[in-house]
């Protein structure tokens, strides 16, 4: 874990509105993630700033058992329009504590990361908090996924 300041972002992409409760959001989120891979949505996202995945939590309803949005997307430049279907989703600057799940997708490498954070006592913001995928890496692949929890200090 690492303390990092990061500046505001924004990215573009899709979203679903899902809870922790009744394991629902294990149903919701890998919907939306192969609506994301299926449509090719990284493919129709204008101006992108690099080929990475985004996967943000924001809008929470209280803490992480309560509901919140999900959005995958990519990194645009904040002052872009966005003319399709798609949603843009301003990320404001804070400070957050870096956790890299280390593995292959496959093996639920993020998910077990998640249940660490959970369990921690981490001075959440429950502002935003995102996962950050590098393009084009196979479930069965070796990867490293970078997953930052917005902190109130």
């Amino acid at each position: 874990m690492k303390s990092t300041q990061i500046n505001a972002f924004a990215i573009v992409g899709i979203k679903t509105r899902t809870t922790n409760v009744d394991m629902q959001a294990a149903k919701d989120i890998p919907a939306l993630w192969e609506k994301f891979m299926s449509e090719n949505i990284s493919d129709k996202i204008p101006n992108k700033l690099d080929d990475k995945i985004y996967a943000v939590y924001t809008n929470y309803e209280s803490d992480y058992m309560g509901a919140y949005d999900m959005y995958i997307g990519c990194k645009v430049d904040a002052k872009n329009e966005i003319l399709t279907d798609l949603i843009k989703l301003d990320i404001p600057e804070s400070s957050y504590e870096e956790f890299i799940a280390e593995g292959k997708l496959n093996d639920g490498i993020v998910y077990n990361k998640w249940m660490e954070i959970w369990k921690s006592d981490l001075d959440r913001r429950y502002s935003a908090d995102f996962e950050v995928y590098q393009s084009g890496i196979g479930q069965d692949e070796e990867t490293k996924v970078s997953i930052l929890i917005a902190t109130k200090s």
